[in-house]
Parts: C-alpha cells; structure tokens; sequence
C-alpha cells in the first residue's frame, strides 16, 4: 500500500498544491474541450471520408491521461478536509 505524502505537508503547502492542482485541471479541460471543437470542425467541413481515424486517437486517449491528476488532486481535497482547513 502506497504512503500518503500529502499528511506530511505544511498547511500551506497543501493548499498551494491544491490550488495548482485546481489550475493545471481547468487548463487541461479547456485544451480538451477545444481539441474536441478543432476535430468536430475538420470532421465536418473535410468529411468523414477525407480523414484519417488515427486523429480521433489523441481525444480519446486525453482522459486517460487525465485521470492520474484527478485522482491525486481528490486525494488533497480529501487532506484538506481532515484538516478542517
């Protein structure tokens, strides 16, 4: 079983890295969403017969990337309320 790290952080700390965490979640949402929107676009002005399916790879593999970040920064929030911070 893995060791919490974030018990061992200053108060501070923890709500620095959450507010991070917080930051690079909502960036990596927008950068999603207009992946999505760029995609859509070429799939409906080229068609579906002109491109190529390896473009749709990228957007799908997106939230599996961004899962690991998700996860870490539900483990904050959950230190930050065990704190009562």
């Amino acid at each position: 079983m893995q060791k919490n790290t974030y018990k061992e952080l200053t108060d501070e700390k923890l709500l620095k890295r959450s507010e991070l965490m917080k930051g690079v979640s909502i960036g990596f949402g927008v950068v999603y969403l207009l992946a999505i929107a760029a995609v859509t676009y070429l799939f409906l002005t080229k068609g579906s017969g002109r491109m190529s399916m390896a473009v749709f790879i990228p957007i799908l593999m997106m939230p599996v990337a961004f899962m690991p970040l998700l996860i870490n920064w539900s483990l904050l929030n959950k230190e930050i309320k065990a704190r009562s911070l």
